[in-house]
């Protein structure tokens, strides 16, 4: 049993050893590795030391008269052979050292008795008190386990979360709407959700393109660029940057043979849906 790596458990045997609850071989047992151990005799010593104080505040204990009547009939009883003897033939120092014994006798007993209440007080005290501590402790426990769960589940919550920062309506030329698109900044996600009844022939694919903004003085106009091809599903979902979803006005989707074309041929089919990307929180 290895005490050092279990200070709980040290500092329950070593109270348990200063009020005397710890006996026979665990006594033994304590006893063997105080005297290997600093730490352990160090710990016994402040247990001790704590308990001896405690003494100082138990008030003084008077024995009931019956005591005292017990003490002087055992006085009575011892001093009968002396009577026997004519009180001039009793030697002074012998009659001061009969006295003298029983007043040790009696002064002995009432230290003894005061030890033992204060001893009892004591214990209990010590055993309320750990008692006490042992219970805010595991409420303590109780209390930041529950928000440490707590806070799991707002954290998952937040990540479980969608938050919509950017959304499109893509129209054909007829402004039926058939594709409703937005972007995630939390996922850098853009998500292409089928609101119309437009079906794709098996050779066919349909691309996604960001179309380019009026281009600034002194530059060239840049072309547009895919952001994927769009699988068969109801929902299709492709990654996609802030930074450069930020910069597009505007979304279109085109017609492309199977698998779509390069993003810097541009579009090769028509046009068939497009709408402006409008930020928004949603």
């Amino acid at each position: 049993m290895n005490l050092l790596s279990n200070p709980t458990l040290l500092d329950h045997l070593a109270s348990s050893y200063a009020l005397g609850t710890l006996r026979g071989g665990a006594r033994r047992r304590f006893e063997t590795l105080a005297r290997e151990s600093v730490t352990i005799r160090t710990t016994a010593h402040i247990w001790q030391e704590r308990l001896a104080a405690m003494t100082e505040l138990q008030p003084a204990s008077v024995p009931s008269p019956n005591v005292w009547k017990r003490i002087a009939n055992e006085v009575e009883a011892a001093a009968v052979p002396v009577r026997s003897v004519p009180l001039v033939q009793v030697d002074n120092s012998l009659h001061h050292q009969i006295l003298s014994r029983l007043r040790r006798s009696v002064g002995l007993w009432r230290g003894t008795a005061l030890a033992t209440g204060l001893a009892t007080v004591a214990a209990v005290g010590v055993g309320l008190s750990l008692n006490t501590q042992v219970k805010q402790k595991d409420l303590a426990l109780a209390e930041a386990g529950q928000a440490v769960r707590q806070s799991a589940m707002r954290v998952v919550a937040l990540q479980a979360e969608s938050r919509i920062d950017y959304v499109a309506v893509l129209a054909d030329d007829k402004a039926t709407a058939s594709m409703l698109v937005t972007y995630d900044p939390r996922k850098n996600t853009l998500t292409v959700k089928r609101v119309g009844g437009y079906q794709t022939a098996f050779d066919r694919s349909l691309q996604l393109w960001a179309l380019p903004g009026q281009a600034k003085p002194g530059e060239a106009a840049g072309g547009p660029k895919s952001l994927g091809v769009l699988g068969d599903g109801d929902v299709i979902r492709l990654t996609a940057n802030e930074s450069s979803v930020k910069e597009i006005p505007a979304l279109a989707i085109s017609l492309e043979p199977k698998g779509g074309v390069p993003s810097e041929t541009g579009p090769t089919g028509p046009v068939l849906f497009k709408g402006a990307l409008i930020q928004t929180v949603l």
